[in-house]
């Protein structure tokens, strides 16, 4: 018989000798994991520290570089700007009251930039012997401000198909855009100045008129205008009337200033209005660069919905509003500024609910004026003007309202500045709240690209 009464007693002092180990090497593991696990929370402690305090001063930063663009402070001031934002949102997050220490802020007037450099001491909850009780967590911020100026010439499509509603959701967004470019600023030296352009069968130059509108009395006067200082134009004083239509001959694609040529109000425009029981141009007239918000929005009041998609002619005022050339004509707070990149950013946003479907340059009679289908000379006349604005360094936003064309959506897209930086340039809105929504998105947008570039 096999002695199994040894191999147990052999076993169980094995098992009695292995159970002091197991003691010692539980106690050590034990106490690794507690080192873990407090580690562990330290680093929570601090990134979520250093994660809220980097939102603190991004929003500082931020909101300082913004008061310095529009002109709310001075350079002087800057540092009193940061450190009163830290002070109102030193509890943000996991962050305690008096937390934050401004260390160091830099304004550089050359570059444009502002930089904080702030930190925060965290207390451990679970303090290590290696690490000590207390870590202090820098961050480090720079925004980019500007004395750039900003002009917007906002292209509005107030033709017959806008009727009833949608005019109002119109006037409401064009509203509130005005309101969003120009609330904020100081209007004895305004940053931002914005035009507006409304478009049907025609542009109504208003005011304007009267050095830059052509009007042809007779069908021989169908060709390229003279100019404003020309003697054909000046001794006809007949020639008066505010409807523009398109430019004709060498500077119907150019912003060329109205001394060279003035812009035609075309002679069939009269009888094309008459049968088809339309405007001859639209009553709201055109409004040239200005930071007068009221004045702006009365414009938008006198929107009333009635007539074609010239749409081609609406791009070429827009185009005009913001051109030095055209300057001359203007009172000395319209003029547009000299095109310079480190001193202007120029937009221009071009809005309509249909297809461009009427152009008189490519006419013969009133009955080739209008075409239902949409007309391909007023599409590519449009295309033609957005590309020469475009490399004239005029960036072009474009926005559809509930567009039902593929050649309307085709048109906007081919005009509109490609996308960059996660920039959209072509926008569709279905409704009222989705053209507003448009409206405030190129506006923050406007002013992104206008610090960034």
């Amino acid at each position: 018989m096999r002695n199994y009464g040894g191999l147990v007693h052999a076993i169980g002092g094995f098992a009695r000798d292995r159970g002091g180990n197991f003691a010692v090497l539980f106690g050590l593991t034990a106490s690794v994991l507690a080192l873990a696990v407090g580690f562990s929370v330290n680093l929570s402690q601090i990134y979520n520290a250093k994660s809220s305090l980097q939102g603190v001063v991004d929003a500082a930063v931020t909101s300082t570089a913004r008061d310095l663009t529009t002109g709310v402070i001075k350079e002087a001031n800057a540092n009193a700007s940061v450190q009163a934002f830290l002070d109102a949102n030193n509890t943000a997050g996991i962050l305690q009251a008096n937390q934050i220490v401004l260390d160091k802020l830099t304004v550089d007037p050359i570059a444009k930039t502002v930089q904080a450099d702030v930190h925060v001491n965290v207390a451990f909850y679970f303090p290590l012997f290696s690490v000590g009780n207390m870590q202090r967590v820098p961050v480090s911020t720079t925004a980019v401000y500007s004395d750039k100026s900003i002009e917007v010439a906002m292209m509005l499509d107030v033709t017959g198909s806008m009727a009833g509603q949608k005019i109002k959701d119109l006037k409401a967004a064009a509203s509130n855009a005005v309101d969003t470019f120009l609330t904020g600023q100081d209007l004895s030296k305004p940053r931002v100045r914005v035009s507006i352009v409304p478009y049907a069968n025609s542009v109504n130059a208003g005011t304007l008129a009267a050095s830059t509108v052509y009007v042809e009395t007779s069908a021989s006067q169908r060709k390229q205008a003279p100019g404003n200082s020309d003697p054909q134009y000046v001794s006809a004083p007949k020639n008066a009337g505010t409807c523009a239509t398109e430019r004709k001959g060498v500077d119907q694609y150019t912003d060329a200033g109205p001394g060279s040529s003035m812009v035609n109000s075309d002679f069939l425009l009269p009888t094309f209005a008459s049968n088809t029981s339309t405007k001859a141009c639209p009553d709201a007239t055109l409004m040239p660069l200005t930071a007068d918000a009221t004045a702006l929005k009365n414009v938008i009041k006198t929107f009333v919905a009635s007539g074609g998609t010239a749409g081609h002619i609406g791009v070429q005022w827009a185009w005009y509003m913001l051109s030095e050339n055209w300057g001359s004509v203007m009172k000395a707070s319209e003029r547009p500024a000299k095109m310079d990149p480190k001193k202007v950013a120029k937009y221009a946003i071009l809005m309509t609910d249909g297809e461009f479907n009427l152009s008189y340059f490519d006419a013969s009679t009133v009955n080739q004026v209008y075409n239902d289908a949409g007309k391909e000379p007023t599409r590519t006349a449009a295309k033609k003007l957005c590309a020469a604005m475009r490399d004239k360094g005029i960036e072009i936003f474009t926005i559809g309202f509930d567009l039902n064309e593929a050649n309307a959506k085709a048109t906007l897209q081919d005009c509109a500045s490609p996308d960059s930086g996660g920039i959209k340039h072509f926008y569709q809105a279905a409704n009222g709240a989705e053209l507003d929504t448009a409206f405030q998105t190129i506006a923050r947008n406007i002013e992104r690209l206008a610090l960034s570039k």
